[in-house]
C-alpha cells in the first residue's frame, strides 16, 4: 500500500485516536455479543449504560455513530437513505439518530453573529432570544423580531463545527482508502461513497445555499396559496447564519390540535402529496425531508414546509425512468420493471440476469394482489430496494434520496389519513406523462438539444480530422490498445518463462557439477548417475520445479488462463 494513501489519518492524530479508541470498544462488544462470556458481556457499556453486547449489532452501529459526534451522526442519518448500501435493517436502525447536540454559550452566539453580519445585534435586531428553541448537529434556531417588527428565527452555525467536520472527513478518507482493499468492504465502495456524503454533508454546512433553496422554492410556489414557504432575509443571511420569517404552526404528528384548529387532515394529506409529486414530476426540484417535523400546518388548510438544508434534484431522462418504474410497479410489468432496474442502477460485471428477473417476478406477483387505495408503496419500496441490494446493483444517489423521500412522505401522510394511498394518486399521473412526452414543448426542446449538438460537431469534426490526416502523413499517428483482464495471463506467461529458464539453467549446472557440492547423500547420487551434486543447481531445479506446480494449481482453479485466481 502507498504512504500517500493514508494521510488524512495523520494529520489529525488526537482525533484519529478518538475514533479508532471507539471503534475499538464496540468491535469488542460485537465479538464478545457471539460468544459465552456472559461476565464479560457486562463490562463494555454505553455511556447512556446500555450493554453493547446484548443489544444487535444494528444499535450497536447507532450508538457508535452517536458517541463518534455531530459528523458521524450526519453520515449516518445519510446511510439510511442507502438501504441499497446497508440493507433495510441497519437503514431503519439508522432513522433513530437524532442530533441533539449542546448549544453554545450566548456570548459564542452573539460573537458569531456580530461576526458574521458586521454590526451588533442591537442594530440589527430589535429582540435577539440568545437561548435556542433547537440545537442540532449543525446549528442551533434562536427567535427574533426585526427593527420592522417582523418575527424571525436566526439558524446559527456552532463555533468551530466546518472545522470539527473537515477533520473528521479527513480521518474517514483515511480510514476508507484503507477498507477499500478488504474484500469485506470494497463492495460497499467505501472510497465513493464516502466522498458523495461528504459532498452533501459539506453542503450542508452552507447556509447559502439554504437560502438559495428556499428562495428557489418561493419562486415556484409564490402564487399557491396552500403552500407556505419561509422567505430569507438576504441581508441578514451569510454562509453561518440564516435569517427567515417564522412559521408558527402545528406539526402534523399532533393530530389532536390539528382537529381542534378545524383543519381538514384528509384534505390536508391529499394536498400535502400532491404537493410533493408535482415537486419531484414536474419541478425535478424537491424538499428532500419530509418528517412530521418538517411538515407545519397553518390555518385555512395552508401546508408549510421548513428546513431546506436538504433537496433533491433529478434531470428529466431520470425523472422519465423513476416514472415508468413506479407505474411498472402498478400495472405489474415484470420486464419493463427488470429493465428499468438494470438501466437506472450500476450492475455488477457477473450479474445475475434470470435470478434478477426471478425475483422481480415474485415481487410483483406479492403486490400485484393488493387493491390500489390499499397499496403499500413504502412496503413495495423497500422491498425492491432490498432486491437491487442482494443483486449488489447501485443506485444513483438521486434515486436511493428520492425513493426515501416517498417512503417517508407516505408515513407521514398516513399520520393524517390512514387510509390515505400515494399510489392512488400516482397512477393517473400516467395519462399527464404521455402528454408530456408527446407535447411540441418538449419535442422542439429536444430538437433544439440536438441541433446545438450537431452544430458543434460539425465546428469540431473538420479540424480534428485534418489533425488526424496530418498525423497519419507524418507518421505520427499512434493507436493506444486497452488490453483489459490479460494481466494474470501476461504475469503467468512471465513467470512460466522465468521457471523454465531456472529449471534448464540448473540442469546445466547439476550436468557440469558446478560447485559447491552437497555431501555425499545416499540413493540421490545413485538416482542422477552423478558423483557430485552441485548445491545451486539442486536448488535451482526444486525451486522451478515448485514455481510450475503453482502454476498449474493457479490455472486449475481458475479454468481459464485470462482469468484472475479465485481466493
Amino acid at each position: 500500500m502507498r504512504i500517500t494513501s493514508i494521510p488524512q489519518m495523520f494529520r489529525n492524530v488526537r482525533r484519529g485516536t478518538e475514533i479508532v479508541s471507539v471503534l475499538s470498544k464496540y468491535g469488542l462488544a460485537d465479538w464478545l455479543s457471539g460468544t459465552n462470556i456472559d461476565f464479560a458481556k457486562d463490562q463494555l457499556r454505553h455511556r447512556d449504560g446500555e450493554i453493547l453486547a446484548r443489544l444487535t449489532r444494528e444499535a450497536r452501529i447507532r450508538l457508535t455513530l452517536t458517541e463518534l459526534g455531530p459528523t458521524f451522526i450526519k453520515l449516518g442519518q445519510l446511510l439510511s437513505t442507502r438501504p441499497d448500501l446497508v440493507g433495510k435493517d441497519l437503514a431503519t436502525e439508522l432513522q433513530q439518530l437524532q442530533s441533539s447536540t449542546p448549544a453554545d454559550s450566548p456570548e459564542q452566539v452573539r460573537q458569531t453573529v456580530e461576526a458574521e453580519l458586521g454590526q451588533p445585534i442591537e442594530q440589527l435586531f430589535a429582540e435577539f432570544d440568545l437561548t435556542p428553541i433547537a440545537s442540532a448537529s449543525i446549528g442551533q434556531v434562536h427567535q427574533a423580531r426585526l427593527l420592522t417588527g417582523e418575527r424571525v428565527v436566526v439558524k446559527v452555525q456552532h463555533a468551530g463545527i466546518e472545522q470539527k467536520v473537515n477533520e473528521d472527513l479527513e480521518v474517514l478518507a483515511g480510514m476508507a482508502q484503507l477498507s477499500e482493499n478488504l474484500s469485506e468492504f470494497k463492495p460497499y465502495r467505501p472510497i465513493a461513497n464516502l466522498a458523495e456524503m461528504g459532498r452533501t454533508l459539506r453542503r450542508e454546512l452552507d447556509f447559502g445555499r439554504e437560502e438559495r433553496n428556499l428562495l428557489q422554492f418561493a419562486s415556484l410556489f409564490g402564487d399557491d396559496e396552500t403552500v407556505c414557504i419561509p422567505r430569507p432575509f438576504t441581508d441578514l443571511c451569510t454562509q453561518r447564519v440564516l435569517t427567515m420569517t417564522m412559521v408558527d404552526g402545528l406539526p402534523m404528528s399532533h393530530t389532536a390540535a390539528v382537529d381542534a384548529a378545524g383543519i381538514d387532515r384528509e384534505q390536508v394529506a391529499r394536498r400535502g402529496a400532491e404537493l410533493y409529486l408535482q415537486m419531484i414530476f414536474t419541478h425535478g426540484f424537491y424538499h428532500a425531508d419530509p418528517h412530521p417535523g418538517n411538515i407545519l400546518l397553518l390555518p385555512g388548510n395552508v401546508i408549510a414546509l421548513i428546513d431546506f438544508g436538504m433537496v433533491g434534484r433529478i434531470d428529466e431522462r431520470l425523472r422519465e425512468d423513476i416514472e415508468e418504474m413506479l407505474l411498472a410497479i402498478v400495472n405489474h410489468d415484470v420486464p419493463m420493471l427488470t429493465r428499468l432496474i438494470k438501466r437506472i442502477g450500476a450492475i455488477p460485471p457477473n450479474l445475475d440476469e434470470a435470478g434478477l428477473a426471478n425475483d422481480v417476478a415474485d415481487f410483483v406477483g406479492h403486490y400485484s394482489t393488493q387493491a390500489l387505495d390499499q397499496f403499500d408503496l413504502s412496503g413495495s419500496l423497500t422491498d425492491m430496494v432490498e432486491i437491487i441490494r442482494r443483486y449488489q446493483i447501485t443506485l444513483p444517489t438521486q434515486v436511493a434520496m428520492l425513493i426515501k423521500v416517498l417512503v417517508t412522505l407516505e408515513g407521514t401522510t398516513r399520520l393524517l389519513s390512514a387510509k390515505f394511498s400515494l399510489m392512488e394518486l400516482i397512477q393517473p399521473m400516467h395519462r399527464q406523462m404521455v402528454l408530456r412526452r408527446l407535447s411540441p414543448a418538449r419535442a422542439a426542446k429536444k430538437l433544439r438539444r440536438l441541433f446545438v449538438e450537431l452544430e458543434h460537431l460539425s465546428e469540431v469534426l473538420p479540424q480534428r480530422v485534418m489533425q488526424i490526416l496530418e498525423q497519419v502523413q507524418s507518421g505520427k499517428f499512434d493507436v493506444h490498445l486497452d488490453h483489459r483482464g490479460l494481466g494474470p495471463s501476461v504475469n503467468r506467461l512471465v513467470l512460466g518463462m522465468l521457471a523454465s529458464a531456472l529449471f534448464m539453467g540448473s540442469s546445466l549446472m547439476l550436468a557440469h557439477q558446478v560447485p559447491p557440492h552437497v555431501m555425499h547423500i545416499p540413493y540421490l547420487t545413485e538416482f542422477l548417475g552423478l558423483e557430485k551434486i552441485s548445491l545451486l543447481g539442486l536448488s535451482g531445479c526444486t525451486l522451478s520445479l515448485l514455481v510450475g506446480l503453482r502454476l498449474l494449481r493457479a490455472i486449475g482453479k481458475s479454468g481459464h488462463l485470462d482469468q484472475k485466481v479465485s481466493k
